[in-house]
């Protein structure tokens, strides 16, 4: 047997899943699964999406009862001859109506959402952090310098075309990402260590999320006339 065959070992066990690779004899006192626990996973079929099931059919429930019991905030019909001042979009599009705001429309409502949604597409794809390790585990310095340049590249092409709002979750976010990675596996303090175990999916996805809220408040919130700032508590 060559050194590259040694884990095909030939063996007596009775558990089949705690040595995969190797060639279990099974007496036929013995079985397969002796001495093994089930995992904490379960199958897609029909554990998994009988549990769907059940939680699509509470939530609908649940917003039945919220519609029987409050009523929608909509507005009068609508009149062609005067336009209302915004003119503001469901809140689920205010978000992508606030990147208007600062990116050309072409850019703002076609480049970058063309983007997101091919991201989201490709990205699965790829074998990218199968283990989930955490950013700083390897190679920290490099990774450190990586997201400096990353982080400035950012700063000043947001800064150049005045999207306050993207650059106010950005800067934030990358010194969360340093300040987690001045710590070790075994440090004391309980945050620190959960973000030092985060992998770059992770950091990329929240930063993601904030972003959306972050446009998504300001849109509904922080919008009037003309799409001027204005503050909620004014007139």
């Amino acid at each position: 047997m060559s050194e590259k065959d040694k884990k095909f070992a030939a063996a007596l066990d009775s558990d089949s899943r705690r040595t995969p690779v190797r060639l279990a004899f099974l007496t036929r006192r013995t079985s397969p699964h002796v001495s093994v626990k089930d995992e904490p996973f379960v199958m897609t079929w029909p554990d998994a999406l009988f549990r769907i099931m059940v939680a699509a059919q509470l939530v609908a429930i649940a917003l039945v009862l919220v519609s029987l019991l409050w009523d929608a905030p909509l507005e009068g019909l609508a009149d062609p001859l005067q336009t209302p001042n915004p003119a503001k979009a469901p809140w689920y599009f205010l978000g992508l109506q606030e990147l208007l705001h600062y990116f050309p429309p072409v850019v703002g409502g076609v480049l970058i959402p063309t983007l997101v949604v091919i991201a989201l597409i490709v990205i699965p794809y790829f074998n990218v952090n199968i283990q989930a390790e955490g950013l700083w585990v390897r190679n920290k310095p490099q990774r450190l310098r990586m997201l400096a340049i990353v982080t400035a590249a950012l700063t000043v092409f947001l800064a150049v075309l005045k999207v306050w709002a993207l650059l106010a979750a950005t800067l934030p976010m990358a010194a969360l990402m340093a300040w987690s990675a001045g710590v070790t596996p075994d440090a004391p303090n309980r945050l620190r260590r959960w973000l030092f175990s985060k992998p770059l999916s992770f950091w990329i996805m929240t930063w993601f999320l904030i972003q959306a809220a972050l446009l998504t408040i300001i849109g509904v919130y922080f919008r009037g006339a003309g799409w001027e700032w204005v503050w909620p508590w004014s007139e």
